[in-house]
């Protein structure tokens, strides 16, 4: 099979590697998806680029969509021809989905939807997950204000449309140039983050309130927030992300004078009690028809070095996609 891998870490440019390897085979549990798309995540060109290997060599990223087509031993053989997506195939796992086919655990194939193509399947293991996940820990949201941090990035686009299907009113913040694609996800009002006082536009588009819940993209600029009174009193602070991979400064007696909450989580690692209803969820709204997707930008695979450039240089507006098929 033609692949795309990286053997050590550094710039896409000098160490991304197109070729031919082995095909795999599904092992004990696991099912074969002959892949059309994969998804080109911000976290797998940190991961390129920094993150120590588990292995000789790494295909990269985690979100993939295709057609199952080969099964091993304990997989129900009536599922080979079915159309997926796939979620961690990179994920403490050598072999990702930048290639024509992966082996992965059967229960990492999720049934892609009719009418939904596979350029949007690959965008579901992380983004939709994300984005859902960060909406419902907010729990019963109706009526109330969010704040969605990058509301025109992959994630923020999604979360802010489940949000107002929820019933919520959402506050984006996005640049200038995003500012029509945030709208376009269902934003009540966009703020824009480079130029704006922040917590002060949140505190006069809320009546001085602040926001109900807050979800957030960059834990290192957004907690300098806090003492501002950008979050309403007993507020929700949900966080999956942070420009700092260090330790990141937060104010206590904000959290304690506002009996503020503060939940951090990796889509990666979500329980298998969380998984499997998220999947379930998320594959709902697929059915139903109710998101919208945005492919900003698609590359065949012997153009990976473009798009993982493309992610790390933030030209795209959308998601950005192998066709791998």
């Amino acid at each position: 099979m033609k692949a795309g891998w990286y053997e050590k870490n550094g710039e896409a440019k000098d160490v991304l590697v197109v070729g031919e390897m082995e095909t795999p085979k599904p092992g004990v549990g696991e099912v074969l998806v002959r892949l059309m798309a994969s998804g080109v995540n911000p976290s797998d060109v940190k991961s390129r680029r920094g993150r120590p290997l588990i292995a000789p060599r790494i295909i990269p990223h985690s979100d993939g969509a295709g057609v199952i087509e080969a099964v091993g031993d304990g997989v129900d053989a009536s599922r080979i021809g079915e159309r997926v997506w796939t979620w961690n195939g990179q994920w403490k796992r050598p072999f990702g989905t930048a290639a024509q086919f992966i082996a992965l655990p059967v229960d990492r194939a999720v049934r892609l939807p009719d009418g939904i193509d596979f350029d949007a399947g690959a965008c579901m293991g992380i983004p939709g997950l994300t984005a859902l996940h960060a909406v419902k820990l907010h729990g019963d949201i109706a009526g109330k204000t969010l704040l969605v941090t990058g509301a025109a990035a992959a994630v923020g686009h999604y979360a802010v449309q489940m949000a107002k299907a929820a019933g919520a009113r959402v506050i984006g913040t996005t640049s200038p140039a995003r500012r029509d694609h945030a709208l376009s996800a269902g934003c009540d009002a966009v703020i824009d983050y480079r130029s704006e006082d922040v917590a002060g536009r949140v505190k006069e588009l809320t009546g001085g309130k602040g926001a109900d819940g807050i979800i957030d993209m960059d834990f290192s600029s957004t907690a300098g927030l806090l003492p501002g009174g950008i979050l309403a009193q007993h507020g929700k602070f949900v966080c999956y992300g942070s420009n700092v991979a260090g330790d990141v400064p937060v104010s206590f007696p904000a959290l304690l004078w506002g009996s503020l909450s503060l939940e951090v989580f990796v889509v990666y690692e979500l329980t298998a009690e969380e998984r499997a209803v998220r999947l379930r969820e998320l594959n709902e709204m697929l059915e139903a028809g109710t998101l919208k997707h945005t492919i900003g930008a698609t590359y065949g695979l012997d153009e990976i070095v473009a798009a993982h450039e493309a992610v790390e240089g933030g030209r795209v507006t959308g998601n950005v996609v192998l066709r791998t098929g």
